[in-house]
């Protein structure tokens, strides 16, 4: 999602002026809720065909459509939808936001009155550490209970832009805190369980809220060295757009059965993604079957005109995007120049109703053409059901499982309240309340800081160090010097914030900004007791000096906690929390970017030309820490219960058994039946230190020798919870045709016959794939 992009020719002054205009008029002011569609009670409108909820949604958006005029029709293709008087239908704003809680980034939600806040989670770098799928969904089911009470109130929508399931493939971008991570299966799942709990499992096809994936696809730059996302076309194999960039996307649509894809800004091979019909109307909505709308990010369509100038004319442009598959333009642009193209005979009434279709068939599910909401499901929720003690709970749960310990020399962590009474607290994110929330955020209920949280343990010594995490100077480093001579322990909370990654914003370096490095190692020189540095950050660090530096004891990583962040680092830095996250992405040394510049989309590596490849499936230099890395107070083994050595791949098609495996390429997805090709591995985890403890165990598997060029790949994750000297016996789900394929760099999947390594941690196991003919009917 990007905020509206303001770089208007003088020909968009009017369109403009005519978006605010609707906007001030229709949009949800103040807290008075304002009137609902198909209300019984009105005679003129009230029983309608569309507004029987006894006829199916396809029916009553047929009846709707049709008593629409064109103008109307028109007026309806953008965010800030018109109102309808004559048929009882109230303008709407689609634009709403729910990244990590309900947020007012988006015009159709306000917080104020009896909705001063809502529940601010940790941002999505943090939650997808916590490896823990179950809890990314009951935090989706907790920002929607949020939504539909401020909907309810009358100061939110139900349409949320969000999540953010794009690939963090370059370690400098600014949206990279916003994502999953770095790996295709970790997003994917991510999108799936946060879509799932955010839409709800209502009867009848009906939704809680709409959720919205984005940004598709191939969206990972902002603004580097020069080039915008405005201006950037992603140059993207078949390959890689298939194993990759686009996995994400398709389990949000086919797994989590999303309402709703936001196409990018950027190009992709040449093309808009807006107005790319392979994109959008072949992939999304003909091969993963779309059930919902397709979006724009907002004003996507006036900057593949104005800027991008892929078209000639603006009528072209909304042709081409209409025509593509979009059905809702973020922007005031399809609004002024549809009907012109109708005109032009650039594009038919008959392709807006198709998309209008789409629209309105979601906002039926939803429930608003069914009269007052406090007679259907979620009507009653309301003010009391937002900050509530057990929301506000899960967000400091989620919080302490997205902490990650990246390194503990001597055991040094967890501190003791007994031997470190006082602790010197310094750095510029010490006492931070909103940098805890990160971006695309809205009012938190209330915040603790580290500050605060560590107070809770222990006597404090505060010291900045630094003013704000730009850092410029050293002038306050001999206060805190001071500080951690005079103090048991030490915890310089250090790292980022919006002012140096965001939207718009993306990142030069990968080391600390300014003089945090040398505050780090000063105070380290001076402290008299353990030094914990802990990273607060969206993007990875180069921390290799501190990594290094035998005076600094332990590192910890929070990503942008939430709003009870400095509780949950207290609760880890005092042993009340087990750490058990792991790092969602490759932290790169500060060299790495010399090599790779942000332009380049291609993921392997390539040694001829110095190119190092990207994310842990393709990258083999040096890292300051490993994607996957995560420390315990206490030490975990493992032990394979049950797992096939021999699986027989049966093709479903002769057609099939000539043209794939009687190719070094591996047999092709799509000849095979995989329905039968689903495999149950049991692993038993052991506890087997002093300390309970919750270990996420992640599985990799590595393709037969010479098959590909894949390191390895994670195809699956458990979160588990282990007593000290217990064990705990995890299923693990996989899919062959998912999991232990490759795609070819035709972007067509296949399954490598021969031996293929599973790792379960430091254990391996083999399984051999063997390709069989099944029953052919010629």
């Amino acid at each position: 999602m990007g905020k509206m992009h303001h770089k208007y020719s003088h020909t968009h002054f009017s369109l403009l002026v005519l978006s605010l205009t609707l906007l001030c008029l229709y949009a949800p002011t103040g807290h008075s809720r304002p009137p609902f569609a198909c209300d019984p009670r009105d005679a003129a409108t009230g029983n309608l065909p569309f507004c029987r909820e006894s006829l199916p949604f396809r029916d009553r958006v047929r009846d709707l459509i049709g008593r629409l005029t064109l103008q109307e029709k028109i007026r309806l293709l953008v965010n800030n939808a018109i109102a309808v008087p004559r048929l009882g239908i109230k303008g709407y704003e689609w634009w709403s936001e729910a990244l990590h809680g309900v947020s007012d980034v988006g015009p159709g939600t306000k917080f104020g009155g009896a909705f001063p806040g809502a529940t601010s989670f940790p941002q999505v770098i943090t939650t997808a550490a916590s490896f823990n799928a179950s809890l990314w969904e009951q935090i989706g089911r907790v920002v929607s209970d949020e939504a539909r009470a401020m909907y309810n109130g009358g100061t939110a929508g139900l349409t949320y832009w969000s999540p953010n399931v794009n690939i963090f493939r370059d370690p400098r971008w600014g949206r990279g805190q916003e994502t999953p991570g770095e790996d295709p299966v970790v997003a994917g799942r991510y999108a799936a369980s946060y879509v799932r709990g955010l839409q709800g499992n209502a009867a009848g096809n009906r939704l809680k809220v709409a959720a919205c994936c984005k940004h598709y696809t191939a969206y990972d730059l902002d603004n580097w060295n020069g080039i915008d996302r405005f201006h950037f076309n992603a140059r993207v194999s078949k390959q890689e757009l298939e194993e990759t960039y686009n996995v994400p996307f398709k389990a949000c649509v086919m797994e989590g059965r999303v309402a709703s894809v936001m196409c990018s800004y950027n190009q992709v091979n040449g093309k808009p993604t807006c107005a790319d019909s392979d994109l959008l109307r072949n992939t999304i909505r003909g091969q993963w079957h779309l059930n919902g709308y397709i979006v724009s990010d907002c004003d996507s369509v006036g900057v593949l005109y104005d800027t991008q100038h892929y078209t000639s004319t603006p009528e072209d442009a909304a042709a081409a995007t209409i025509k593509a598959g979009l059905d809702l333009d973020c922007g005031p642009f399809l609004a002024i120049h549809t009907e012109s193209a109708i005109r032009a005979g650039k594009l038919s009434e008959a392709d807006v109703n198709g998309a209008l279709a789409h629209t309105l068939t979601v906002q039926m599910r939803l429930g608003m053409f069914d009269g007052e909401p406090s007679r259907q499901p979620f009507g009653n929720l309301g003010p009391n059901d937002v900050c509530t003690p057990a929301h506000q709970q899960l967000a400091l749960e989620a919080a302490r499982q997205g902490t990650v310990l990246l390194q503990n020399r001597a055991r040094s962590l967890p501190l003791s309240t007994i031997r470190h009474r006082t602790i010197a607290v310094i750095g510029p994110n010490s006492d931070v309340t909103v940098t805890m929330i990160g971006n695309y955020a809205g009012v938190a209920c209330g915040y603790t800081t580290p500050l605060q949280g560590i107070a809770r343990y222990a006597k404090t010594v505060h010291q900045l160090g630094c003013n704000g995490v730009a850092c410029p100077d050293n002038r306050l480093f001999g206060q805190a010097e001071t500080a951690a001579r005079q103090a048991d322990a030490t915890v310089l909370v250090m790292g980022l914030d919006q002012s140096i990654e965001a939207e718009f914003k993306d990142r030069v370096g990968l080391l600390l900004p300014g003089h945090q490095q040398e505050l780090v190692s000063r105070v380290a020189m001076a402290s008299r007791g353990p030094v914990v540095l802990v990273l607060m950050s969206g993007g990875p660090l180069d921390v290799s000096f501190a990594k290094n530096d035998p005076r600094v004891s332990a590192i910890l990583w929070v990503g942008y906690p939430g709003q009870a962040g400095g509780t949950a680092i207290a609760d880890v830095l005092f042993g009340r929390t087990n750490p058990g996250g792991k790092l969602p992405m490759t932290w790169y040394p500060q060299d790495y970017l010399a090599k790779a510049p942000m332009t380049d989309m291609a993921l392997r590596a390539n040694p001829s030309r110095g190119y190092p490849g990207r994310t842990y499936r393709f990258y083999k230099g040096p890292v300051v820490f490993p994607f996957g890395l995560g420390l315990s107070y206490t030490n975990f083994a493992h032990e394979i219960a049950h797992a096939p050595t021999a699986v027989s791949v049966t093709l479903a098609t002769l057609d099939g058994l000539k043209n794939s495996t009687t190719s070094s390429n591996g047999v092709r997805v799509k000849h095979t039946n995989c329905g039968a090709l689903s495999l149950g591995v049991e692993v038993d985890v052991k506890n087997t230190g002093d300390m309970d403890g919750t270990h996420s165990l992640l599985v990799f598997s590595t393709p037969p020798k010479g098959k590909g060029d894949l390191e390895k790949q994670l195809i699956g994750f458990e979160k588990v919870h282990v007593v000290a000297g217990g064990r705990q016996r995890v299923r693990i789900h996989i899919d062959v045709c998912k999991h232990l394929s490759v795609v070819d760099k035709f972007g067509i999947r296949r399954i490598q016959m021969g031996e293929h390594s599973l790792h379960f941690g430091d254990i391996k196991h083999s399984i051999s794939l063997q390709a069989t003919l099944g029953d052919i009917r010629t």
